[in-house]
């Protein structure tokens, strides 16, 4: 069953329960897609600090891992929460946090310039991939990929409200997702996925 939780006054977050799957004989703490979900043809600009964007596609590199995350830099708790969280997971990892990459991909472009998103996630994975859409079209395509959802409002009294899904997506070498993470999954459970993903299947099928 799916709920909606008001995060702060004006960030709201879909969560989805959270379930085991099976991969091989072990657990992941995670859960897979229903359905193979590939996200490898997908394209988003990375920017930077000091030039210009250049297109990112969501494959991890032969032999590691990528994290996904769609959020927003003012986001009061969730983003944060769940990017701490995951610092600790890699934190956890050791020598094997290098073959581990995060994305961080902004779903308030508006807000999101490149000299406020790219030290934000830097914050948190200092050579992570900072991925701002340049269209509502292009950040609506990564979504569907992904299964993610968000919307941004301006209320009368210019307020914004944001509202997305609070999924962490953790892809292959062949652009396949391979486990999914619900907003409140312990660092220890994803350092476990991690570990286990790369150990079985980090290069893809």
């Amino acid at each position: 069953m799916l709920m909606l939780a008001k995060i702060g006054l004006c960030c709201t977050t879909l969560i989805v329960p959270l379930a085991g799957c099976d991969l091989g004989r072990a657990r992941l703490h995670g859960h897979e897609p229903r359905e193979p979900r590939h996200v490898g043809d997908v394209v988003l600009p990375e920017v930077s600090l000091n030039g210009p964007d250049r297109p990112f596609s969501f494959r991890a590199e032969p032999g590691r891992l990528l994290v996904v995350y769609f959020g927003y830099t003012s986001c009061p708790d969730v983003c944060p929460t769940t990017l701490s969280d995951l610092r600790k997971a890699l934190g956890a990892l050791g020598d094997d946090a290098r073959r581990v990459d995060v994305a961080f991909v902004s779903v308030d472009p508006r807000r999101d310039s490149a000299a406020v998103l790219v030290p934000y996630l830097q914050y948190f994975a200092r050579a992570g991939h900072a991925l701002r859409p340049h269209t509502q079209a292009e950040l609506a395509q990564a979504e569907r990929a992904f299964g993610a959802t968000s919307s941004v409002d301006t209320r009368d009294d210019g307020t914004v409200e944001v509202m997305h899904s609070a999924l962490t997506s953790v892809v292959d070498a062949s652009g396949r997702v391979r486990v999914v993470w619900d907003f409140g999954t312990k660092p220890e459970s994803m350092t476990k996925d991690l570990k286990l993903l790369l150990a079985v299947k980090a290069g893809g099928d």
